[in-house]
């Protein structure tokens, strides 16, 4: 770990004179990758379909998010997996179980697990992490890259920090902030898993991308992928929404 930590300082050494001279502001841009599809309020409905190299798997899900401590989110289709629901209000999370009408409280020590198969992690789906308080970030990068007019802002996890990515780079249009793609590094800074951010679409009037594509790097033939089918911003729901009896429902 003392030679990662050396590594990562030496990355922000590198880059502290660039970051300091652009006019940009990162941690304005993070907040807006974070609160891209969350805004004040949410509500949707997602497609998430899982290719493994054993199985696929397709899910509709449904979603509510309210400010940053409140998510639920429930599965629709297909009929054997109807009911399964996540629910986060504040640090807490848990899972239900239709099947044997059992709720599971979620420890911090899983929020890095797997969230039903996918390449996704219970923190993805649920948001509890976020990059401006548990990363210290600068820009990295501005200027054309494949073409694109992108900014690179690369994020080194604070000390403390509860998450288990040893570095992390997000990549966004330099005209608005929409992110084209986040590469994950691990603990050992090793290339871990790309997300990437296509088929960008007005929805209720906010330009997003509307598919999600997550590839871990060591199964190329893997992926999740996410799929906004449709999606309102600033809905009106109660505090009282978020809560077991609602996951249970």
């Amino acid at each position: 770990m003392f030679k990662i930590f050396l590594v990562n300082i030496f990355i922000c050494i590198i880059f502290l004179n660039y970051a300091n001279a652009s006019n940009l502001d990162p941690e304005k841009i993070l907040d807006e990758v974070d609160d891209l599809y969350r805004s004040n309020s949410s509500h949707g409905i997602i497609t998430l379909s899982v290719t493994t190299i054993n199985w696929k798997r397709t899910l509709t899900l449904e979603q509510w998010s309210k400010g940053e401590d409140n998510s639920l989110i429930k599965v629709l289709k297909p009929k054997k997996e109807k009911g399964l629901a996540t629910l986060r209000v504040d640090k807490n999370m848990w899972n239900y179980m239709p099947k044997v009408k059992r709720v599971i409280k979620i420890p911090s020590s899983m929020m890095s697990s797997s969230w039903m198969g996918s390449h996704f992690t219970n923190d993805d789906l649920v948001k509890q992490s976020r990059m401006t308080e548990d990363y210290t970030f600068s820009i990295t990068f501005e200027g054309t890259r494949e073409g694109k007019d992108i900014i690179e802002i690369t994020c080194i996890p604070n000390k403390d920090a509860a998450v288990v990515w040893g570095r992390v780079e997000v990549i966004v249009f330099r005209n608005d902030y929409i992110p084209i793609r986040m590469i994950y590094y691990d603990e050992d800074l090793l290339l871990s898993r790309i997300l990437e951010f296509t088929d960008i679409k007005i929805m209720d009037g906010k330009m997003i991308p509307t598919l999600m594509s997550m590839i871990p790097v060591n199964e190329p033939d893997e992926s999740t992928i996410i799929r906004w089918e449709k999606i309102q911003f600033d809905v009106s729901i109660d505090d009282e929404f978020f809560s077991l009896r609602k996951l249970q429902q």
